[in-house]
C-alpha cells in the first residue's frame, strides 16, 4: 500500500521531507510533484530500486532515457563532463524551470549507466523534491507518470495517483494538482543546442 504524504511546495515540512528520504535510502520508490508533471522516482545509487522503476516502465535500465533530478548545478560535476561558458550560461538561465536538458556523461555515472554517453538534467522549479534531493545528498533518478492514452486526472491528481500508483510505489506525495505538460528536451551535447522535444519550457531562452 503507498502512503500518500501531503507536502506543501511553499513551505515543505522537514519531518515529512526525511521520511520521504529514508523510504528512498531503503529502496523504496516514490512519486513526487516537479513544476510539470508528477515523477516516479528512486535513490540513483540503488540497483535494485532502479530495476523495478525499468521493470514498471518496461524498458531495459541500461537502456533506459531516465532523468537525473539535481537540487542545483553544484551536482552537476558528479556526473556530467566539463561543460563550456556558453553551455553553463544556458543552464544558469532556465533552472530552475521545466527542462531537461541532455549533457556529457562522465565516469563517475553508477554502474548501470556506465555504457551512456549522455545524461539528462533536471533541476525542477518545485521546492518538494528539491528539498528531497537535497538532504539524501545525490541526485534521485526520475521518469514522469504520465502516460499518452491515460486519462488526464490518473497523472495529475495526487489521491487518483495513489489509486492508480498503490501497489507499485512507497510513497505518493501530495504536493497539490500536478501539471500535465512534459519538461522541454534540448540536447546541449553538440556545437548546437537540439530541441528533442517542445514541453512546458519556452523555446526563446536559446
Amino acid at each position: 500500500m503507498a502512503e500518500i504524504i501531503r507536502i506543501y511546495n511553499e513551505n515543505p515540512n522537514p519531518r515529512e521531507i526525511t521520511k520521504v528520504v529514508k523510504t528512498l535510502r531503503s529502496g523504496g520508490l516514490v512519486i513526487y510533484p516537479t513544476d510539470t508533471v508528477y515523477g516516479l522516482g528512486c535513490d540513483i545509487t540503488n540497483n535494485s530500486a532502479l530495476e523495478k522503476i525499468a521493470q514498471i516502465k518496461g524498458v531495459k535500465l541500461e537502456k533506459a532515457n531516465f532523468s537525473f533530478i539535481c537540487h542545483d548545478l553544484s551536482n552537476l560535476s558528479d556526473y556530467v563532463k566539463q561543460i563550456d561558458t556558453a553551455t553553463f550560461k544556458i543552464l544558469k538561465r532556465c533552472l530552475p524551470g521545466p527542462y531537461t536538458f541532455i549533457l556529457p556523461g562522465n565516469n563517475n555515472l553508477p554502474t548501470v549507466f556506465k555504457k551512456k554517453k549522455t545524461v539528462g538534467i533536471r533541476v525542477p522549479d518545485n521546492n518538494i523534491c528539491r528539498a528531497i534531493v537535497e538532504e539524501l545528498g545525490n541526485p534521485i533518478v526520475s521518469t514522469s507518470i504520465r502516460d499518452e492514452d491515460e486519462v488526464i486526472e490518473y497523472t495529475t491528481d495526487p489521491e487518483l495517483i495513489q489509486e492508480k500508483w498503490d501497489n507499485l510505489v512507497d510513497i505518493v506525495i501530495d504536493g497539490g494538482y500536478g501539471d500535465n505538460t512534459p519538461s522541454t528536451v534540448i540536447d546541449l551535447t553538440s556545437e548546437e543546442p537540439e530541441v528533442l522535444r517542445e514541453g512546458k519550457g519556452s523555446l526563446e531562452i536559446m
